[in-house]
């Protein structure tokens, strides 16, 4: 039975690996993954995992840019080390508008939108978005390369439209994706930055959820999870090594035709099988 979860664990922890930073809804995946997989555990603890499971995933990040994160490195200037004070500035105040309203109506936002429709229609919705962002960024030239170049302002109204990542589907990184797009951002500056800010965010995330679950886990608990996070974390590392390579050739059109159909195969399924109350 244990090595049955495991196995379990190992596939979602690779849905999350890939979904949480390919821009095409980690929520939209899981909800459909876990009407064909359901592990053997409590509703709070699987509620639980579906976060914390990010920590695998924000690992990746950290390892894979711990340089460019790193205020305190001796091998970069003076002003190079200003600089990642100032991109750790950026990353906070980006955070903040969906920090404090995540924290005040989480639990309303989740009754109101975790369903199968509303995730389909974000999932659609966005799709549509980034094949037109894309389109209308065809001849406009990026005014910001470098993370360095984009300025505050910006980063504030990035922060702004991350609001709409807290309905379910929208997803986190598709968001200041589309927005970075949309404010002048290249898509290389844009995806790192979707990389950075989900550091404050899903490790507060996660804290809180292991909080409100609290630290008493049986044996298989601790085995799915640590199973989970370190899956997610090694996926992870692939996902994002490939996105970076695959924009510097590509746009992002293919995402949101993804998205669509994804978007579509979820309102079939869930009209056939019925949808959860």
């Amino acid at each position: 039975m244990i090595f049955i979860e495991i196995l379990k664990a190992i596939f979602l922890g690779i849905v999350e690996g890939i979904t949480e930073w390919l821009p095409i809804s980690s929520t939209g995946h899981m909800i459909l993954v876990d009407e064909f997989i359901k592990l053997n555990v409590s509703k709070e603890f699987l509620d639980m995992f579906f976060v914390v499971i990010q920590l695998g995933a924000i690992l990746a990040v950290l390892v894979l840019y711990f340089n460019k994160l790193n205020p305190f490195s001796r091998q970069k200037t003076v002003c190079q080390r200003n600089q990642t004070w100032s991109l750790w500035f950026k990353v906070i105040i980006a955070c903040i508008p969906a920090a404090v309203i995540g924290l005040i109506f989480d639990d309303n936002i989740n009754q109101l939108f975790f369903n199968a429709q509303t995730i389909a229609a974000t999932l659609i919705i966005y799709g549509v978005l980034f094949i037109v962002v894309e389109i209308f960024n065809r001849r406009r030239k990026p005014k910001v390369r470098e993370l360095s170049q984009l300025p505050y302002s910006t980063v504030l109204y990035i922060g702004i439209f991350q609001l709409l990542a807290l309905i379910p589907g929208t997803s986190r990184s598709g968001i200041t994706i589309i927005s970075a797009l949309l404010l002048g951002a290249s898509r290389f500056a844009a995806a790192e930055f979707t990389f950075f800010l989900a550091i404050p965010i899903m490790v507060g995330a996660s804290l809180l959820k292991l909080i409100k679950f609290g630290f008493s886990y049986t044996g298989l608990e601790i085995t799915v999870l640590i199973t989970g996070v370190l899956t997610a974390f090694l996926v992870s590392v692939l996902a994002i090594k490939f996105l970076m390579k695959y924009i510097k050739k590509h746009d992002f059109k293919i995402f949101g035709l993804y998205r669509i159909l994804l978007g579509i195969a979820v309102i079939i399924y869930f009209s056939i099988a019925g949808f959860p109350q």
